[in-house]
């Protein structure tokens, strides 16, 4: 667990005890901090333990009570999970109201980096490839011999993990949200790979989306690295500004269309995957990592789960679980990178169009759609291949099968949100992967 000297006497509100929530409680409990803690769930709250014997000053107890309802006088800050929309939620207003920041997990571990190991910190953020180049930067850094963690978006919640020693490299997966609630997190090397329309339910617009990427930026010190795609127009003016602004030393390009051999790295293949090696090259590069264990480490990358994953291949045909892709953009490169393919589309949708797909459009030879977005996407699709409306994930995956030839590559890509049939994209992914192996 990660605690800090910084919180010791304050007083904090969480609002949310899932993961991060939770994680959040007993590091301050363990911190000497005064916890008050709420979740709209009257479940999550009755699993809090009221009395957790953790802070070095001895037992302290847990106040259980609706920040909403509270006289926020003097607290150090409400944190609250990056699910809690900032944009209509009340918590924003009644803890401004108070003078009180709101903030999250992210901002608490950039409070305690003080009293950590010497260290260095990797932010990363983009609307899309944040965890595959996570992940990745993550595993140049183990291979060549760097202590290093995952976290942020990406694994257990932060303030869970035991610190890491001296010379240590946390690398955060950034979501807009988690940037939001952030303050003073100056990343030795910030990450944004590209923008494209997300989330907007919770921003003034597609302005208000991108400023909020920018954010990662703007809290670093000069000197510090970043590294930007500027394959979109919203990411390359970010770059413009950093460099107009004294930091055109600091600032590394990764310029879109740029040829490389993939051959030797299994798990990043396609275009998409050569931009995420350029992201994380540079950034091993920022951090003092040898060439030689880079190159290691881009070639022992096994990829993602739920992120282009191989599942099976059965009678010649190709399954791939792809269901990180939750939005059009994320699934168009997955297109791209087969040549004839049963697609699975649909979901809980972003957007009202898959304009962003239709490059990879050629490659498919069926689509399958499936959940709330399955007569919208059939409608939208049919003009340009043939469409079955298939409405679930397991009839989808038992007619792609039935229909497929040997050399062919059943897909998901579902290009939405998991969240009208399933819990999360992880369910989504794990649901294909039992159709999958059901077949037989």
């Amino acid at each position: 667990m990660i605690t800090s000297t910084a919180w010791r006497g304050k007083r904090y509100a969480v609002l949310g005890l899932a993961r991060s929530g939770l994680a959040t409680v007993h590091a301050l409990v363990a911190s000497g901090a005064e916890v008050v803690v709420w979740d709209s769930s009257e479940a999550a709250r009755a699993a809090l333990p009221l009395s957790p014997t953790l802070s070095p000053e001895g037992e302290r107890e847990i106040v259980v009570a609706d920040p909403l309802t509270l006289d926020l006088t003097g607290f150090a800050g409400v944190v609250v999970s990056p699910g809690v929309p900032l944009n209509t939620h009340p918590i924003a207003a009644h803890a401004a109201a108070f003078g009180v920041p709101v903030i999250g997990d992210i901002e608490l571990f950039a409070q305690a980096r003080g009293g950590l190991p010497g260290h260095q910190v990797v932010g990363i953020t983009g609307t899309n490839g944040k965890s595959t180049t996570t992940a990745l930067i993550d595993h140049i850094c183990r291979t060549a011999g760097r202590p290093s963690l995952a976290g942020g978006n990406i694994g257990l919640p932060i303030l869970g993990r035991d610190p890491l020693p001296e010379g240590g490299v946390y690398v955060l997966e950034l979501s807009s949200y988690q940037i939001d609630l952030t303050r003073t997190l100056d990343c030795d090397v910030a990450v944004l790979l590209n923008i494209t329309p997300d989330h907007l339910d919770r921003y003034d617009g597609f302005e208000g989306y991108a400023a909020s990427k920018a954010r990662l930026f703007a809290m670093q010190s000069v000197g510090h690295g970043a590294v930007i795609g500027i394959g979109d127009a919203a990411s390359a003016a970010i770059a413009r500004g950093l460099a107009t602004s004294g930091r055109s030393a600091d600032l590394t390009k990764i310029a879109p269309g740029v040829c490389m051999d993939q051959s030797r790295w299994p798990a990043l293949q396609g275009p998409h995957n050569a931009q995420n090696a350029l992201a994380a090259i540079a950034v091993c590069q920022a951090l003092g990592i040898e060439q030689a264990a880079i190159d290691r480490g881009l070639e022992s990358f096994g990829g993602l789960p739920h992120r282009m994953e191989r599942v099976a291949t059965r009678e010649g045909v190709l399954f791939v679980n792809d269901s990180k892709a939750t939005n059009p953009t994320s699934t168009a490169p997955a297109l791209a990178a087969f040549d004839r393919i049963h697609w699975i589309v649909g979901g809980l949708a972003k957007t009202d169009d898959l304009d962003a797909c239709r490059p990879g459009f050629g490659h498919v030879a069926k689509a399958y759609t499936i959940g709330e977005a399955s007569d919208r996407f059939a409608e939208l699709l049919a003009g340009d291949m043939p469409v079955e409306r298939a409405g679930t994930l397991e009839a989808a995956v038992r007619s792609a099968a039935a229909q497929a030839r040997p050399g062919e590559t059943v897909l998901l890509s579902p290009a939405c949100a998991s969240f009208d049939q399933f819990k999360d994209y992880e369910a989504r992914g794990q649901a294909f992967r039992d159709a999958v192996e059901a077949l037989g």
